[in-house]
């Protein structure tokens, strides 16, 4: 079910966009600032007893149990926030966004208490606590996705304030840190998560309280209503004449309150700005009509699901690893602190900066340019991650938080160019499900990295970037060729479709196309 809008007051529907931004802002992706409150819960000794004897008597910072314990609380984070798209997407379109985000909430809070307690309870409670604070984000990120459609004309600010706001929420446990150390490390983590349990009761009261029971209609649906809307049940009672003027009435009624939420004529220039997009692209409509097993056992789907599982391990084995990594490549424990400090500040800002700039490069370039511009942007990523000097280490942070929002943004965007919003919930929720699994490999590859390796990143790196060169390319050539069919197969149907008009008084073989 689904709702117009015009059928919500405009402040009602201001105080929705402003108040879902808030509580992304505060929860959405909170668990990908882990490379900030890693620090703190070495300080305070979490999984030191994983130590050996001799590791102890060294005096080690980190040992290399704690740090695979560790790693893999945020490895199971991050499978999690992927493998429940699958979910979250059913829940949202059976019973709406607001059960959704109540049950993100619920999570949430679940996440903060038993972290609160975790240095007390007699069981592992820092896995699960880590883990639902992950859970909760997609619920309450994902159901405010619809928000976009509150104001139609301004639908690409609001999500892009919402999308900025999941970013920008890793900066939770930056800013948490900085209080922490500045404290004399007495601001401990059950007066913080018992604290910050405001954030899930806030969440919770705006849901029930302020945000819709149902989704808002797209552009789309709104256009449709006008069409559809002339006709109820109770109609058929009344006289023909009065049957249809009744209808006519209502349908410019609801006409009249469209136009006031899209402008003028503003869905004949969504329509035509779409056609724009289309055109662009290259690749729109390629599997469009299918069905979603066709679509998952076509090459479209293989080659993305493959790019997205490599990358991802990228991603999320770099912020786990990060301070690592330089430790051994700078030979300086401080100068990875002050790497891993850059790299705090710059992962929010990264996404407050670049998905403005997203959208536009998605609208104005063809899906072929902006695979490609993925796949050379991390292949630099990886060459700058292993070279050991400090300036490379800066510019692959730089380079790496502005990819990241571009490579989760550009695959849902090839999801919908390609295989259409019918399947679309199956098929990308079975893309992000299937590159969240394959994320448990991350514990592998730092457990290699630390035994195999002696903690040396390069090969570990070089590997992953070998893998995503030739996956990247081999999709990017597949667009390439596919895009270029698809042309000439529009332009075959174009051709054939095409009237033979004859021209008044000319000859039998006078005509024009």
């Amino acid at each position: 079910m689904t709702i117009g809008a015009f059928e919500v007051s405009k402040t009602r529907r201001k105080w929705q966009v402003a108040l879902a931004t808030i509580y992304c802002l505060l929860s959405a992706g909170v668990v990908f600032g882990y490379a900030a409150i890693k620090p703190v819960l070495i300080a305070e000794g979490v999984y030191r007893d994983r130590c050996t004897d001799d590791e102890l008597q060294e005096g080690k910072r980190v040992c290399f149990g704690q740090e695979l314990h560790l790693n893999f609380m945020f490895t199971c984070a991050a499978v999690a926030t992927n493998v429940c798209a699958l979910p979250v997407g059913t829940i949202l379109d059976k019973y709406g966004p607001r059960v959704s985000g109540i049950i993100g909430a619920s999570f949430f809070a679940m996440g903060c208490i038993l972290f609160a307690f975790a240095w007390e309870l007699p069981f592992d409670a820092y896995i699960p606590a880590y883990l639902f604070l992950a859970l909760g984000g997609p619920f309450v990120f994902i159901s405010s996705f619809q928000l976009s459609n509150t104001f139609p004309t301004n639908s690409g600010l609001i999500l892009s304030l919402l999308t900025g706001a999941f970013d920008a929420s890793s900066a939770v446990f930056l800013i948490y840190r900085l209080i922490y150390f500045a404290s004399g490390e007495t601001f401990w983590p059950k007066k913080f998560f018992l604290a910050y349990l405001i954030v899930p009761v806030f969440t919770f009261l705006a849901q029930v309280f302020v945000m819709p029971k149902a989704s808002y209609k797209t552009v789309g649906e709104l256009v449709h209503m006008v069409e559809e809307e002339g006709y109820h049940s109770s109609d058929e009672e009344l006289p023909d004449e009065v049957r249809h003027s009744v209808q006519e009435e209502r349908r410019a009624s609801v006409a009249s309150e469209i136009d006031l939420l899209l402008g003028p004529k503003g869905g004949d220039r969504h329509q035509k700005r779409e056609e724009v997009k289309k055109d662009i692209s290259g690749v729109w409509g390629a599997l469009h009509g299918r069905s979603a097993k066709e679509q998952i056992m076509s090459w479209w789907f293989i080659l993305i699901t493959m790019f997205t599982v490599i990358q991802m391990t990228r991603i999320n084995y770099f912020v786990a690893t990060i301070r690592p990594q330089y430790t051994y490549l700078l030979g300086s424990f401080e100068a990875a602190v002050e790497i891993n400090n850059f790299f705090d500040v710059a992962l929010p800002m990264g996404g407050l900066v670049a998905v403005p700039f997203i959208g536009a490069l998605l609208d104005r370039t063809s899906t072929t340019f902006i695979v490609g511009l993925l796949v050379t942007t991390a292949t630099a990523i990886g060459i700058l991650g292993v070279l050991p000097y400090k300036w490379a280490a800066y510019a692959n942070v730089v380079l790496f938080v502005v990819y990241r929002p571009l490579y989760y943004t550009t695959v849902s965007d090839y999801a919908a160019k390609v295989f259409g919003f019918v399947t679309f919930g199956k098929v990308y929720g079975t893309i992000i499900c299937l590159a969240g699994v394959f994320n448990f490999v991350q514990s592998g590859l730092d457990a290699l990295t630390h035994t195999v390796f002696d903690g040396n990143p390069v090969p570990v790196n070089m590997m992953l970037l070998i893998f995503a060169l030739v996956v990247g390319s081999a999709l990017v050539l597949f667009i390439h060729f596919q895009a270029k069919r698809i042309k000439r197969d529009q332009l075959v149907r174009e051709a054939e479709g095409a009237e033979e008009t004859r021209m008044p008084g000319m000859g039998e073989s006078s005509y024009t196309q």
